[in-house]
């Protein structure tokens, strides 16, 4: 394990005094997380906390709070309204409103997720979420490992934005964001920001600074091969060897391709919408009904633990012919229906849902079986 890690393990630990407590002590904050992965290391701040997020991405709060969000000194999301999961898509104002809408699917229900993979396209999210993917200490996103930042590399950044021409600019086109031209030197500011944190150990070689050409030119040729070495004496090669090896270390922001970003996204997006999907269940799941018992039934949708509060609810059968749906309701989080197939029919009802103060579409199928 490399220090790095070892110093991730170690934050956790520290932290975990703020999120392991019980409400004992009269304290009544909430603990929300930034994905479900986490986003360790930011900085967070609200009308009330301020601290770090640990290695699981959790921050504290109280509803109805706000929250800043920073990597050090540089901000990442302004005055996003806090829940128990935040993802980068809310980072934004402009995101957090487009989310609230919905798309038609070939159900014809509506559902979030169209909206998410339009959402994802907007080139500061990219930019925002590219830059943290390229500061994971450990580069496990493609893994489907979270993010996380050292206090040593956040003090790097800060440290590097201090001598920086311009600000880190999110705003900027995604090409210009990256941009690392190696025929003109022609370096993005988030480039050159990078070029200067070091992500290995600090007496790590790769974190020397690379043998300059007049080095290179004033250490001695190679032996030939026929001949040995010198262990003492650093040649040419060896100088030439060590700046390659040095500058292959220097990250970007294109060691993180677009492809990359989406589906990390998709991926904590997805992960969401199961979690809040499990907290749900249907009052029946399988019904079987005799042809000749047209009665209307009800579906209720239920909430573990708790009482559902519903937004809104709509539903559909996947064969009409089978089964029809007579109503819908959010106030009693009901659907209604009634068979009117025949014998070794079946159709699922889909009940589509979305809980009180979500933007998401849940859904859950209840399959009716005509006898």
């Amino acid at each position: 394990m490399r220090l790095k890690t070892a110093l991730l393990v170690a934050s956790t630990l520290i932290l975990h005094g703020c999120f392991g407590g019980d409400s004992d002590d009269g304290d009544d904050t909430s603990i929300g997380q930034i994905t479900l992965t986490g986003i360790g290391g930011l900085t967070y701040q609200s009308q009330s906390q301020r601290s770090l997020t640990d290695a699981s991405g959790r921050y504290a709060y109280y509803p109805g709070e706000t929250v800043d969000l920073s990597i050090g000194d540089l901000p990442v999301g302004i005055d996003i309204p806090t829940d128990d999961v935040i993802t980068p898509l809310q980072f934004l104002p402009e995101t957090r409103n487009q989310l609230q809408s919905s798309i038609t699917d070939e159900y014809g229900l509506l559902s979030h997720k169209p909206v998410e993979k339009q959402v994802i396209q907007n080139p500061t999210l990219i930019n925002i979420t590219r830059f943290m993917m390229v500061m994971d200490d450990n580069e496990t996103t493609n893994d489907g490992g979270n993010i996380y930042f050292t206090a040593r590399n956040i003090s790097q950044l800060n440290q590097a934005m201090a001598y920086l021409p311009d600000s880190i600019d999110f705003t900027l086109p995604v090409s210009v964001f990256a941009l690392d031209d190696e025929d003109t030197g022609a370096m993005s500011v988030a480039n050159q920001a990078l070029a200067k944190i070091c992500f290995y150990p600090p007496d790590d070689e790769l974190c020397e600074d690379p043998p300059t050409q007049a080095e290179i030119d004033a250490a001695p040729a190679p032996p030939e091969a026929d001949m040995p070495r010198d262990e003492n004496i650093e040649y040419k090669d060896d100088l030439e060897n060590k700046r390659d090896r040095i500058l292959a270390a220097i990250r970007k922001v294109g060691d993180v391709q677009l492809p990359d970003v989406e589906e990390y996204l998709l991926r904590e997006l997805d992960k969401i919408t199961t979690e809040r999907t499990n907290r749900y269940y249907l009052s029946t799941v399988t019904a079987n009904i005799s042809a000749s018992d047209t009665a209307i039934r009800e579906v209720f949708v239920r909430l573990v633990g708790g009482e559902p509060s519903l937004q809104g609810l709509e539903s559909v059968s996947t064969d009409e012919m089978a089964v029809v749906i007579h109503s819908t309701s959010a106030q009693t989080h009901s659907v209604e229906y009634f068979v009117a197939g025949a014998p070794e029919d079946e159709s699922e009802v889909i009940v589509n849902f979305r809980p009180a103060g979500d933007y998401r579409w849940l859904r859950k199928p209840l399959r009716v079986i005509i006898e």
